[in-house]
């Protein structure tokens, strides 16, 4: 796919993945990647604005002798994504109005 994912959209995603499950900022990345061409270089800055913005939060787990960091949707980040979904399904539909009208 060659169309553009923005900030808020990616937001969207990140926060629509923490909302089912806390994830593990590799396996994260993985999943994001499954629809979008984003690098671990890309998306751990946006992991921490979203935590900045008290949209997620962190708590570390021991594995295999190491601390992984995981990712949790703070209920501030709820409500971020049910806003993020609402000017989605806006914009997706004027986008549908627009390239999949009739002539």
């Amino acid at each position: 796919m060659s169309i553009s994912i923005t900030t808020e959209l990616l937001d969207g995603c990140v926060l629509a993945l923490l909302s089912k499950e806390d994830y593990y900022g590799y396996t994260l990345t993985q999943r994001v990647q499954e629809f979008s061409p984003v690098s671990e270089s890309t998306m751990y800055p946006v992991l921490r604005r979203l935590k900045k913005d008290n949209w997620l939060e962190t708590y570390d787990e021991a594995y295999q002798g190491r601390n992984r960091r995981y990712y949790k949707i703070t209920d501030t980040g709820l409500d971020r994504l049910i806003e993020i979904k609402s000017d989605w399904h806006e914009y997706k539909q004027t986008l549908d109005n627009v390239l999949g009208g009739e002539k």
